[in-house]
Formats: structure tokens, sequence, C-alpha cells
């Protein structure tokens, strides 16, 4: 079991994440400190460095964890023994809900990501494409099949979604008018609208 250093037995490395993420959000990346953050997190730098090589490493993570959950997602829907117009709804509908759930973390990635080395700053990119890849996908699976049209091409069909999905953060407000699944069944429908033949 990963050590803890309060009563809360909250692990080390989730602790200095929910620290960053609040920092991060409150005061920018470039603007908080990894002495701000392991106080934050009732840690020393020690600890910090044991579980991330640097503050560049928790950005990284605070995209990456979100990520990892959306991507396993989709790869759930694709896989699904289900109707393609089905499969894609669901995964589109699911990268808005999962996307507000976690709305601090995507929109801290998206003002900071420039700060990031360029190594991270690749492999973020990769794991991104892979994503929109498998997203593509589940569209030219539709459209080879005659289930959508081709007349968009999937990779603006993707991009399309993907935009409303990246720009959430600078509308969407949990006290406002709609709920996630609310805003989510609306942007999936407009999607599979699209693409009707």
């Amino acid at each position: 079991m990963p050590r803890t250093t309060d009563g809360d037995g909250t692990p080390v490395p989730q602790r200095l994440l929910a620290a960053a993420t609040r920092l991060f959000a409150e005061q920018g990346y470039d603007r908080t400190s990894v002495q701000e953050i392991v106080e934050a997190a009732g840690v020393t730098k020690g600890a910090l460095y044991h579980y991330f090589g640097s503050k560049d490493d928790l950005l990284h993570e605070v995209y990456a964890r979100v990520l990892r959950v959306q991507q396993e997602r989709l790869d759930a829907f694709a896989n699904a023994d289900e109707p393609i117009e089905k499969r894609l709804r669901g995964a589109a509908a699911d990268v808005v809900v999962t996307t507000i759930e976690n709305l601090d973390d995507a929109s801290i990635f998206f003002r900071s990501m420039h700060h990031l080395s360029p190594e991270k700053n690749k492999q973020v990119r990769a794991e991104r494409r892979r994503y929109h890849e498998r997203f593509r996908a589940l569209v030219e699976e539709g459209q080879e099949a005659g289930v959508f049209s081709k007349a968009t091409p999937a990779d603006l069909v993707v991009d399309y979604h993907f935009g409303s999905v990246h720009h959430l953060s600078t509308w969407y407000r949990p006290d406002g008018p709609m709920g996630p699944q609310e805003v989510a069944d609306h942007l999936a429908d407009l999607l599979l609208r699209a693409l009707r033949p």
C-alpha cells in the first residue's frame, strides 16, 4: 500500500495531484511553485520527487489520468457487440460527460500544455492521436457500412466533435441550465445528425 502522511489514508500521489490540480486551477501552472504544492498536499519535496520527477510531470499526469479513463471507456464502446450508431453515440456522449466531470483537469491542461517539455508534449500528442484515431475508426466503420454518410470526411467529423468537447471549459458551469448528461446527449445527437445519409 502506498505510504501516507495523514490519517485519511489517501495515497501521496493522489494528494499531490489533488493539490496541484487545485492550485493550477486557482493560480495557473506557471504561477504555482513546487513548494506550494507540497505544502498543500502536506508532504515534503522529497515525496513529490519520489513520485513525480518535476512539476512538468504533475501537469502531464493531470491530463493523462483523464485521457486514460476516456481511452478505456472508448475502447469498451468500440468493442461492444452493439450497432455502430449506438456505439458511436455512446462514445460521443461519454467523452463529453467525462470531460465535464474533470473540467478543471481539462481546462488546466489546455491552458498550460505549452509549458510541457518537448518530450512530454510529444507523448501527450501521441496519446490524444490514439484516442482520436480510435474514435475516427468508429465513424469510418459506419461510413463503410453505409449507416453514415460519406459526404463529410471522417477526420472533419471527429475534429467537429472534439472542438465542441475542448470548448466545454469556456462555457459549461455546474450550476448552469444543463447537466453533464443533457449536454452530452445534445452534442452526441448533433454528431449523429451530421452523419445521416
